[in-house]
């Protein structure tokens, strides 16, 4: 993949070797509130109040930031950057994650009016979004809730090392799933399926995610095939090493490889055959109107 030299996002957001140290549920506490304000107007509050206000005098320390952490928790987490030193060969992965960004911005900024781009957030071990607090196990990801694709670039090597999908086309794949999700999310797809969450059973859901993925994968070939005709970013090999990576993911191939059965009914992301299919389409149409995932025929 010719991928070197090429421009890189700035939408890169890299939080690797920074680690949630802590987590409050955060709001006010009811238990303590009616005590603490009893005894807070009592004499014995008066007097303690008074010698918080003349510490604050002296040393400019303010007693409400006590009083605040007293009634009301932090809503957001503790993050402290360890030292963190990351390899040549992970700083590589971090550039080529950015080239892939930017072409997919280049992308989808030519087939979106007004295109809203995403950020890419590059952590270690887990990171907090608004999507809640994730383990780099969950593996990439997008959260529709502050508009950002999360990555642990050690997720490459584990498709190399475990999934065995290697190269650079195949990670690149990767990224472009999750920027699928943002086009979805920009068009409301996202939002229709999850407003389904509740109205349906969990084997009937489960089937409108498995359609959302694909829909995303599809999304992942057109950027191939624009990616291509734009920037010829593609080299012999490379749509292979893409399919082989669908495949990898497949619901049934990953079910058979963790309890050695298939259960369709537990599908949410399709199976190999209909991964490779339907971004094997998204690079033959270059089409973005031939991806609709939701017709009945479709899986």
């Amino acid at each position: 993949m010719k991928w070197k030299g090429r421009r890189k996002s700035s939408n890169v957001e890299d939080r690797r070797g920074k680690s949630i140290n802590g987590r409050s549920t955060g709001g006010l506490n009811p238990m303590l509130f009616a005590p603490v304000l009893k005894f807070l107007f009592s004499k014995t509050g008066l007097i303690v109040a008074a010698i918080l206000i003349l510490i604050s005098v002296f040393t400019g320390f303010n007693p409400l930031n006590f009083l605040g952490n007293f009634f009301v928790g932090n809503d957001g987490q503790t993050v402290a950057t360890s030292a963190y030193e990351s390899s040549e060969k992970e700083n590589l992965k971090a550039e080529f994650s950015a080239t892939i960004l930017a072409s997919t911005e280049d992308v989808w900024g030519n087939l979106i009016d007004n295109y809203e781009e995403p950020t890419l957030v590059l952590f270690s071990n887990q990171v907090s979004s608004a999507c809640g607090l994730t383990s780099s196990a969950t593996g990439p990801f997008y959260c529709p809730g502050d508009n950002k694709l999360y990555l642990d670039l050690s997720f490459f090597q584990d498709m190399e090392n475990t999934m065995a999908a290697p190269g650079d086309f195949a990670q690149a794949y990767v990224i472009a799933h999750e920027v699928g999700h943002h086009i979805q999310n920009l068009q409301g797809t996202m939002d229709r399926v999850n407003r389904l969450r509740g109205q349906l059973s969990e084997v009937e859901f489960n089937t409108y995610l498995v359609r959302l993925e694909l829909q995303a994968d599809f999304y992942a070939g057109v950027w191939a095939n624009r990616s291509q005709k734009m920037n010829g970013l593609m080299e012999e090999g490379d749509l292979e090493e893409a399919l082989n990576a669908a495949s990898a993911i497949g619901d049934d191939r990953l079910q058979m490889q963790a309890t050695g059965k298939v259960v369709p009914d537990a599908f949410t992301h399709g199976t190999s055959e209909q991964r490779v299919r339907w971004f094997k389409k998204g690079f033959d149409t270059g089409d973005i109107s031939q991806g609709n995932t939701f017709t009945t025929e479709s899986l």
